[in-house]
């Protein structure tokens, strides 16, 4: 998607997983609005903003 990470296997842009998170969505609200994503999904793309802001700040 334009170079930007998506979750593997889907087309589903981790930006998207976060800033629905970010505008309040729970982990049931994602995986009922997107099927093919898993729980693990959902902490890979938590996992990798962490990762990447961590990253940014050493």
């Amino acid at each position: 998607m334009m170079g930007k990470p998506i979750i593997r296997g889907t087309r589903i842009p981790v930006e998207l997983i976060l800033r629905k998170l970010s505008e309040g969505a729970t982990e049931d609200d994602l995986l009922d609005a997107y099927p093919r994503l898993t729980r693990a999904d959902i902490q890979a793309a938590v996992g990798y903003a962490a990762d990447t802001v961590g990253a940014k700040e050493t």
